[in-house]
């Protein structure tokens, strides 16, 4: 039998870093990137980092949270890490929050019928599927430049899946998809740094109900042992 080709493990960050690089040296105008965020902890870092070359509008798009007020919480404690991170000069260019609306359904429908998968599989897919789709959707209708999102940054997230979906996304929106994987270079041990520095609130669970309970669980056995 003969063996199909192996394909080659991509370098998300190597290929952020080119479409940077290629961005300066074309010396053009400071391009537009409309950042999905998942949490004000995971963009900390991002907005450091990629400010220095875009022009930011951070999407607050996650139907996912449960319950309504630990949304709140996350969209409060994302508008306020903008606000001082912009009033302390470590953001370049200027960034602005564009909150998305919150309608618990849109996630439950989204992943009807995956309640029971374990956390970091299908439903997991089914929910990047989701907040990416409205992210490249408001891309493509505003005009943006570049789209992406925060959530590769975890550790615990599936980079190579996120872009999947988005490049899908992106092509069928025709709209640029800006590769990444941030926690790459130390980003995530950034993030954590800044999380202190800024006192922001750092959740113990993804965001959803099923996140919470696996939570739930697995300190409730921590505890019993």
């Amino acid at each position: 039998m003969e063996k199909l080709p192996v394909q080659k493990k991509r370098n998300y960050q190597k290929e952020l870093e080119q479409v940077i690089a290629q961005n300066t040296a074309n010396e053009c105008a400071v391009p537009t990137l409309l950042l999905h965020s998942c949490c004000a902890p995971c963009s900390s870092y991002v907005l450091e980092y990629l400010s220095q070359y875009f022009q930011i509008t951070v999407l607050y798009y996650n139907p996912n949270i449960y319950p309504e007020d630990e949304y709140v919480r996350r969209v409060r404690e994302q508008r306020r890490l903008i606000e001082e991170m912009g009033a302390n000069g470590v953001l370049p260019n200027p960034v602005r929050l564009l909150e998305g609306r919150f309608d618990s359904r849109e996630f439950y429908e989204a992943v009807r019928g995956l309640e029971q998968i374990p956390e970091g599989g299908e439903r997991c897919f089914a929910c990047f599927r989701l907040r990416l789709g409205e992210a490249v959707r408001k891309a493509a209708a505003d005009g943006f430049d570049y789209v992406t999102t925060t959530l590769t940054i975890s550790p615990l997230k599936n980079a190579p899946k996120l872009n999947e979906i988005g490049e899908e996304l992106a092509r069928e929106y025709q709209v640029r998809w800006l590769p990444c994987d941030f926690k790459k270079r130390n980003g995530y041990k950034r993030s954590v740094e800044l999380s202190a520095e800024y006192g922001l609130y750092r959740q113990d669970y993804c965001g959803c109900v099923f996140s919470k309970k696996e939570r739930e669980k697995a300190l409730a056995k921590k505890k019993d042992n």
